[in-house]
């Protein structure tokens, strides 16, 4: 039975399901296996950990930038009959909306097993949404891809130069994200980028992408997948593994949010992480002191600065200084990215971020936090977006 609110009479979502099963294939570029095979991979993995059959899971989550349909992975893995499938918005912003729609629909009593999976062939240029050119815009880009922003990049570029100006953040700063995360990656055997070090001077030294970001500020080009099964909290102690409760999830977008910036705010480094992160910690039995680690969405470093203000481990303008003194790193005060993140291990939209997230409440990661009761992850911080408070049961 779910609990129910004395004060509103709603019920309440915390703790009733669980994350029981996480998989994931290799990770490289030009890998031969398609997105279905792939996707494939990771989901019949995330079940043998989980100790789960195909035919138990009858709920499906994914993203509306996922390739393969849903019915093409349920019938090639021999899913049973599906009660509950359903598309998370926006790509970068999409992980945890599609892993907390599962969850919803578990707890509601609508499934009772899901799966949230993310495939990509990300290395092969043509499968990137902004690889195509329109001789019309017609949509909301007409406002910003005249003026030269065409990609996701250039976007995130023009924000970060505004916050870097207003809070005389310095490119040494910056620097630290994509070190402390490499220094991850080189722990990790799974990651990317595990054998290559990468020092200040590299990074001072690379190639502009879109100024101020350069080479390392942005994420990978891998192939691979991800997957996490999903169940109601009351069944996970049945299973193979200890489960991960989902503790809080939400969803946030801004009143006048454009996709990648919201350049019609009165605000516009007032992300809709500020939305999401207000209604997380509304519903948490604990704030931001009270969690271990996080997986901030990094496919571009800056994000990262903006997700630890947003979310409130440090004062607005602040989080340049936060990096700088090593408080993403392992003895930091709050370990970011511990697996690597988007700019070392692999870049698949966020979702490894929720499969790192899992293994720290475990104890599994290969950058272990000691003593994990709530594990954050939060999805892309310049979209509509969403996040995570996972807690050890």
């Amino acid at each position: 039975m779910l609990a129910r609110s004395a004060a509103s009479g709603s019920v309440m979502f915390k703790d009733q399901t669980a994350i029981v099963g996480i998989g994931q294939t290799r990770y490289g570029k030009a890998l031969p296996e398609s997105e279905l095979e792939l996707g494939c991979q990771a989901v019949l993995s995330a079940l043998e950990d989980a100790g789960l059959r195909a035919s138990d899971v009858d709920a499906v989550g994914c993203f509306t930038y996922e390739k393969t349909p849903e019915f093409e992975l349920a019938r090639n893995i021999g899913f049973g009959e599906l009660h509950f499938f359903a598309q998370s918005p926006y790509g970068g912003g999409a992980a945890c909306g599609a892993v907390g729609q599962v969850a919803l629909a578990i707890a509601a009593g609508i499934a009772n097993v899901g799966v949230v999976w993310r495939s990509r062939k990300r290395s092969g240029a043509d499968t990137r949404l902004w690889s195509g050119v329109e001789e019309r815009i017609s949509d909301h880009w007409k406002w910003s891809r005249p003026s030269g922003l065409v990609r996701p990049v250039d976007e995130v570029a023009m924000i970060a130069r505004r916050y870097m100006d207003e809070y005389k953040v310095t490119r040494e700063q910056l620097a630290e994200v994509a070190l402390a995360q490499r220094e991850y990656a080189n722990r990790n055997p799974a990651a990317f980028m595990h054998d290559r070090m990468l020092s200040t001077a590299q990074y001072l030294d690379a190639r502009m992408i879109s100024d101020p970001l350069c080479l390392y500020d942005n994420c990978l080009e891998t192939d691979g997948a991800v997957a996490v099964v999903l169940t109601r909290s009351d069944r996970a102690h049945e299973l193979r593994q200890k489960p991960v409760l989902v503790h809080a999830f939400s969803q946030g977008m801004t009143r006048e949010h454009q996709v990648m910036a919201d350049y019609h705010g009165a605000d516009p480094l007032r992300s809709s992480s500020y939305v999401t992160a207000a209604n997380l910690w509304r519903q948490a039995d604990c704030g931001p002191s009270g969690v271990s680690v996080a997986q901030f969405y990094d496919a571009f470093s800056p994000l990262v600065l903006f997700s630890l203000e947003a979310y409130g481990f440090c004062a607005r303008g602040t989080a340049g200084q936060f990096v700088a003194e090593g408080g993403t790193r392992l003895c930091g005060r709050l370990p970011v990215n511990t697996s690597g993140g988007s700019l070392s291990e692999v870049y698949l939209h966020g979702m490894n971020l929720v499969v790192e997230a899992v293994r720290q409440v475990r104890g599994t990661s290969t950058a272990q936090v000691s003593d994990v009761d709530f594990s954050l992850v939060t999805t892309c911080d310049s979209t509509p977006n969403g996040a995570l408070l996972l807690r050890r049961a």
